[in-house]
């Protein structure tokens, strides 16, 4: 497992394919083909430490977002609340088992195994985990990012639940709970977290 230093390796400019020796960049910063200017590639925004940071972030409040009402509503005298979670199951109960498996996958699952995975890989990077299981379970990881990244559709569920509230607020009291607070802070946690991530940066990380 090495730092991302690699001095001699040489990448072709997507649009004028001149050939380019490709060098390690500053925090925030891109190299551009001398020639067209073209963007080459990007060094990565986020150090190890702050992806770490980022998904501790992620885990602390990943359980109040899910456990706790995301509204509250009072019609009639009668007050209900519901969590992400029973939201999706009430759903499924209704017969709309795709709406309802939908929503767990999206909001909870799938949020769930991207946080896991993206702390998983920067604790073996992190930890310098050489040994052959580590690698491949790596790799693995790496090859897989994709699919859970897509999977995760947090910004869906903020906006449908925002727009239920506005809607029911005709007829009835809605109230934002800490459900609420805590599923939006999720969001944006996750939101900074995937800005930041690099997968070609961490594909670097791999032993040769």
């Amino acid at each position: 497992m090495h730092e991302f230093d690699d001095h001699d390796s040489i990448i072709l400019c997507h649009s004028c394919d001149l050939a380019v020796r490709k060098r390690a960049l500053p925090s925030s910063s891109r190299a551009i083909c001398p020639r067209c200017h073209t963007v080459l590639y990007d060094s990565p925004y986020c150090s190890i430490n702050g992806m770490l940071a980022l998904c501790i972030a992620a885990l602390i409040i990943f359980i109040p977002a899910n456990l706790l009402p995301v509204l509250e509503i009072h019609f009639l005298g009668s007050v209900r609340t519901t969590t992400v979670i029973q939201a999706a199951v009430t759903v499924w109960a209704e017969g709309y088992w795709v709406v309802g498996l939908a929503v767990m996958v999206a909001a909870v699952i799938a949020p769930g195994l991207l946080i896991l995975s993206i702390l998983t890989q920067v604790m073996i990077v992190k930890l310098k985990l050489h040994s052959s299981f580590w690698q491949r379970a790596y790799s693995t990881l790496l090859k897989n990012h994709g699919s859970i990244s897509q999977m995760t559709m947090l910004e869906i569920y903020v906006i449908s639940f925002l727009v239920s509230a506005f809607q029911l607020s005709d007829f009835s009291d809605v109230y934002f709970g800490m459900g609420t607070f805590s599923f939006t802070m999720l969001f944006v946690i996750i939101l900074f977290l995937q800005r930041e991530y690099n997968l070609e940066h961490m594909w670097s990380y791999v032993d040769a």
